[in-house]
């Protein structure tokens, strides 16, 4: 899947690197020995998940699930949003400026009250995934709309060109590189919200299962648990830079990209 998702030789650096960090890690266990309830090493990390993996990835599934949920609803309010803002002086003076002061809140402060409205089913943890999420994907897809050459919309408006085409055939394209880097950012931010809501109130997923690993003092639950967070969180960032490569093959940056692995 890795190479799928990267060129060979991205896809070899990163294989490597990930080889070169493990070893490291075992190595260092081995010959320091902290106490496995600090540090455990990563033979044992994979034990601990060779135990129970249908427990650990059904509740990877879960967390998984929630996220994707928040970071689609994101995506879709966000550049509804940058478009508002982009369109309207009185939006962007309104809308822009809250989502500011929203965003400047900690979300672990607002996950208890979004558990009191919606209760404690899966609506608060895709809530404070789309909160998380939704920022980045607004603030990269507004300078991207704002980024469109002057001389493409002088044109555009000496044709007579309608602001619906002009956005859908003209701004849109434009921003694309700039929303897809509100997206890698945005990716992160809901797992790290769909974790904090099944921290608030979860009974399943893998936040949930950090807390229970936590109160038995289980390190290798707990550890199993981020590496897991770790490596799909790494891939959802990467499905979505495969993403990109497909629908901006023209844009500088894939070229550079390709023309540096050549």
């Amino acid at each position: 899947m890795l190479k799928r998702l990267l060129a060979p030789s991205e896809a070899r650096d990163v294989i490597l690197v990930l080889a070169v960090s493990l070893l490291l890690w075992e190595a260092g266990v081995r010959i320091f020995q902290p106490p496995p309830l600090i540090l455990p090493a990563p033979s044992a990390i994979v034990g601990a998940f060779l135990q129970t993996p249908g427990l650990f990835m059904r509740q990877l599934g879960f967390t998984l699930g929630m996220t994707c949920l928040g970071f689609a609803l994101a995506v879709v309010l966000g550049v509804l949003l940058a478009v508002a803002i982009v369109s309207s002086k009185l939006l962007e003076r309104t809308i822009y400026t809250l989502l500011v002061a929203l965003n400047s809140i900690p979300k672990v402060a607002l996950a208890p009250l979004f558990v009191i409205w919606m209760g404690t089913g899966t609506e608060p943890k895709v809530a404070i995934a789309l909160m998380l999420a939704i920022f980045p994907i607004v603030i990269d897809t507004v300078l991207g709309l704002r980024s469109v050459d002057p001389d493409m919309l002088h044109l555009a408006r000496v044709s007579r060109a309608s602001p619906l085409a002009v956005l859908a055939k003209i701004k849109f394209p434009c921003a694309l590189p700039s929303l897809f880097a509100g997206m890698k950012v945005g990716i992160s931010f809901a797992l790290v919200g769909a974790i904090v809501g099944e921290f608030v109130a979860g009974s399943k997923g893998l936040g949930f299962q950090i807390l229970v690993a936590q109160g038995q003092f289980d390190t290798l639950g707990v550890f199993v648990c981020l590496v897991l967070l770790g490596i799909f969180g790494t891939l959802l960032f990467f499905v979505l830079d495969y993403a990109e490569r497909l629908c901006l093959p023209w844009h500088v940056s894939q070229r550079g990209r390709h023309s540096a692995g050549d």
